[in-house]
């Protein structure tokens, strides 16, 4: 898993934007590894921090858009869990951009391939 990017998709939502982008053709990085999850609001702190250890070199959650998740506030835990996970990084000196949350539907590859081409940019500034 060195050097990748660890996206825990919703299955809801940015799993089939994923899927779609696929389908489409469209480019993103090969060093994506999509984790596919029953809601963003179940990826927990550890399995953010659990990537980090096993050589990620940035993690996404992926979820519903406001207002539409299908477990009801599960983006809006996910969103705090990224936020919290963002101030323990700078504690220790990290870079805390390397993890993000983001809202996508399951119609949107195009806003899937983007939000992957930001979070790869985020790494390059990194210099990782």
């Amino acid at each position: 898993m060195n050097n990748c990017i660890v996206a825990f998709c919703c299955e809801h939502s940015a799993y089939p934007a994923a899927d779609l982008a696929g389908k489409l053709k469209l480019h993103y990085p090969e060093n994506l590894r999509i984790i596919r999850v029953p809601c963003a609001g179940r990826v927990d702190l550890i399995h953010i921090l659990k990537a980090f250890e096993k050589g990620a070199a940035a993690v996404m959650v992926m979820g519903c858009e406001g207002g539409a998740c299908h477990h009801m506030t599960g983006n809006t835990r996910a969103k705090e869990r990224v936020k919290y996970c963002n101030l323990l990084l700078r504690e220790i000196e990290a870079d805390g951009r390397l993890v993000a949350m983001f809202n996508l539907s399951p119609n949107a590859p195009h806003k899937f391939v983007g939000a992957v081409n930001e979070i790869t940019k985020r790494i390059k500034e990194s210099g990782r």
